[in-house]
């Protein structure tokens, strides 16, 4: 399996591989997440919430999209792209998710944006912010 190919040449650690891109749940099975947990792999994925998950996530983050009918109800972690008009964080409060996080909506209003999230997150303690540190250092 590449992904055990790949973690060789890394050293040792806790074995974790994040599933993401697109819609990873297009792509993922039972099959395999047994297989990466075989090789002692902890399993994270993130979803967009719209396609039921299998059974073997270690650790599950849905990233709900506005207008998309959503699926997964529960996980570990909820993170939205804020602001986005029709997916406002109050829609999700009650919903079963450990964490709930506020992402900055990326682009020309990045600032203003980021201002809002911090807000949002100040006035209403449940929500954390989770910034793409990689935009803010400039890294594509």
């Amino acid at each position: 399996m590449a992904v055990e190919q790949a973690w060789r040449g890394s050293g040792t650690g806790q074995r974790l591989v994040v599933l993401t891109g697109g819609e990873p749940l297009l792509q993922i099975d039972e099959e395999l997440l047994e297989a990466l947990h075989s090789l002692a792999f902890e399993i994270a994925v993130e979803t967009n919430g719209t396609i039921p998950t299998p059974a073997g996530i270690d650790w599950l983050c849905v990233s709900p999209k506005c207008n998309a009918r959503l699926v997964v109800m529960a996980g570990d972690e909820l993170k939205l792209v804020y602001p986005q008009i029709g997916a406002e964080p109050e829609h999700f409060e009650l919903l079963a998710f450990e964490h709930l996080l506020l992402q900055p909506m990326d682009g020309p209003e990045r600032e203003a944006n980021t201002a809002a999230a911090v807000a949002y997150c100040l006035a209403n303690p449940r929500w954390r912010l989770s910034l793409q540190t990689h935009k803010l250092l400039g890294i594509p």
